[in-house]
């Protein structure tokens, strides 16, 4: 069925890798051999296990999730509102739509983070929604009425607030695969590429249909 997004499954968006030795976060080729053979859940974790060292700092995980969120960007840069609001992107979803999940997750991070700093536990979908996908659908419905310029304001606003929610968190929690860092992974830097991806595939079908037409 594809791989599975916050929920949302997704055809082929696995993260698209240059070939001069790193991906888009700065992790080498071998450290993400091990990934794919070992199914870990993060490269960081790989490292370790395969006795590579990698060191995180407040810093880099910023730099990580600041070049995700510019290339989550740079996906729909440059199409018309119409072109936004158009449905099929992925599945029934417009970019609009993704654009507004994307919030959407990022608002449960701040939501969920500050408890986890706490050493509390985020009550689980499964149990408050019957599941992450219906989250998904029930906040999709819920922001259907939102306009664009809404959704595009939300984006860039909480975007801002998490960044500066980031920047006053303890830093021992960005050393290690912590309970908060891995939350924060799967809301964010994970979550970003998936989507631009998708974006990415579908302009490349628009424009193929257009040549044909």
């Amino acid at each position: 069925m594809g791989s599975q997004c916050r929920g949302v499954r997704i055809a082929d968006t696995s993260q698209r890798r240059n070939d001069a030795g790193e991906d888009r976060f700065g992790f080498n080729n071998k450290i993400r051999s091990v990934v794919r053979s070992r199914g870990c859940h993060s490269e960081l974790t790989c490292g370790r296990k395969m006795g590579t060292t990698v060191t995180v700092d407040r810093r880099q995980l910023l730099k990580w999730l600041d070049k995700a969120w510019d290339t989550f960007k740079a996906s729909y840069a440059g199409l018309s509102d119409p072109q936004l609001m158009e449905p099929g992107v992925t599945g029934a979803w417009s970019v609009r739509d993704i654009l507004a999940h994307v919030t959407t997750w990022e608002e449960e991070a701040l939501k969920h983070l500050p408890l986890i700093l706490k050493r509390g536990k985020p009550p689980r979908y499964s149990v408050a929604y019957g599941g992450i996908d219906a989250f998904n659908a029930h906040m999709t419905e819920r922001k259907k009425s939102l306009t664009l310029s809404e959704v595009l304001r939300q984006l860039d606003d909480v975007h801002d607030r998490l960044v500066d929610f980031i920047q006053h968190v303890p830093e021992d929690q960005f050393v290690r695969e912590t309970r908060f860092r891995h939350r924060l992974r799967l809301d964010t830097y994970s979550h970003y590429p998936k989507h631009a991806e998708a974006i990415q595939k579908w302009r490349k079908r628009s424009a193929r249909r257009e040549v044909q037409n």
